[in-house]
């Protein structure tokens, strides 16, 4: 009896000391150690898809090797087909940037880089601004011809003139700049849906292995003010629900922006929906709603049909209708103006390779130090993260081991 009672409190104290130990593992306070596991973690991973892939891959692998092959012949031989494999080139790394911020934006659990502010946002902002200003949207040399990394648009310096004359005279429509911007904000779109996939995989495979993620377990723990409070609150209303998540379900929450997200693609890999329910909901839902959305809203503001609408039609609409609101839409124009004028006068945020005599010195130096610290947050955040993780692995064996060691004489006792 008091062997069962000390083995228990050992099991206690063990998990107390494993508990601290995660709590400590952190880049700041053992960094070290932190990136030590973290190297460990990612080799591990990578030994086991390597693994997986000559076991099971051979096909694929033939597939890889051979198309290797084929591009280092065609990359080393000069031909016609140079000028082909340059352009296919340039389409890729278009479609790959894009898609890479999107999973940038997505992924970490509420962690990661915001990228449409950073990036998506501004693009879609400055070519609304540069076709009403020239009057004409063909202003693009290439679908391509975008922001990228340490990449400006081609565009974005040019003088009217070098266009040609101006093909609207009174404003261009939404529906002739949304083509021109949808196939980046689509890709985007594309990415964040690609990051959502991390939460549920993990949370499936804890459910099939008979355990649970630890994002549902304190979910319901105190939240610290209003803000942390309210998110929690509907955490549980959502898990309470869980029998309504659905195709539908999962397509609204991902259509507008929330911060539970990443709760529904755990619960959705807890619960074992299946993999095309979820996302091909999450897929339309961010790649071709909330994206429109985004991209409408931003058209709309810089190119002053929102503002329009404002101060001429919803004033008069909402005056009779809801006293006193009509007297803040002025204010709301305004601040819209405002937001479009910043985007006028500021330096647009590009990439970080700037030069300094076409942009403004003092704006470039203090967007590439925003932009540089929070990609290291977030690269921080990975690789804590990732330790954490594979420590808590370490420490699971460890104590399964003690379990089996523990009761292994109370077996033998019993016998």
């Amino acid at each position: 009896m008091g062997s069962g009672k000390r083995a228990s409190s050992a099991i206690s104290g063990l998990r107390e000391k494993h508990q601290q130990d995660l709590e400590k593992l952190t880049l700041t306070s053992q960094p070290f150690k932190t990136f030590r596991l973290f190297v460990a973690a990612v080799f591990l991973y990578l030994r086991r898809s390597a693994s997986y892939l000559l076991a099971n891959g051979g096909l694929f692998m033939l597939f890889t090797i051979v198309f290797a092959v084929v591009s280092a012949l065609l990359v080393t031989l000069d031909g016609p087909h140079v000028k082909h494999l340059e352009e296919l080139s340039e389409y890729v790394r278009f479609g790959l940037w894009w898609i890479f911020l999107g999973v940038a934006s997505s992924i970490g659990l509420g962690s990661g880089l915001h990228t449409f502010v950073l990036y998506l946002g501004p693009h879609i902002a400055l070519f609304t601004i540069k076709a009403m200003t020239c009057g004409r949207v063909d202003l693009k040399t290439a679908i391509y011809d975008t922001i990228q990394l340490k990449r400006s648009p081609s565009w974005l310096d040019k003088p009217c003139n070098e266009f040609g004359p101006p093909v609207f005279s009174s404003g261009v429509p939404l529906s002739s700049i949304l083509p021109q911007v949808q196939i980046e904000a689509v890709l985007w779109g594309l990415g964040t849906a690609l990051g959502e996939l991390p939460p549920y995989f993990i949370s499936r495979a804890a459910s099939l292995s008979g355990g649970k993620m630890e994002e549902l377990e304190t979910c319901g723990g105190d939240g610290s003010g209003f803000i942390g409070r309210r998110l929690n609150h509907l955490k549980g209303w959502l898990l309470s629900h869980s029998q309504y998540l659905n195709f539908f379900t999962i397509l609204v929450l991902a259509s507008v922006p929330n911060p539970l997200f990443d709760l529904a693609g755990i619960m959705c890999g807890q619960f074992e929906k299946p993999f095309g329910e979820f996302f091909l909901a999450t897929l339309i839902g961010k790649a071709v709603i909330k994206t429109h959305i985004q991209t409408v809203f931003i058209i709309c503001v810089c190119n002053n049909q929102l503002l329009d609408w404002i101060e001429n039609e919803l004033v008069y609409i909402l005056r009779s209708f809801v006293p006193g609101f009509a007297t803040a839409l002025p204010a709301l124009a305004a601040k819209l103006r405002l937001m479009k004028e910043k985007y006028l006068v500021a330096s647009p945020p590009v990439t970080s390779d700037i030069d300094v005599k076409k942009w403004d010195l003092s704006f470039a130096s203090v967007w590439n130090g925003v932009v540089w610290l929070m990609l290291l947050n977030f690269f921080g955040q990975i690789v804590t993260a990732t330790a954490q993780r594979y420590l808590k692995k370490q420490q699971e064996r460890e104590l399964d081991a003690l379990t089996k060691k523990k009761s292994s004489p109370v077996s033998k006792k019993s016998k």
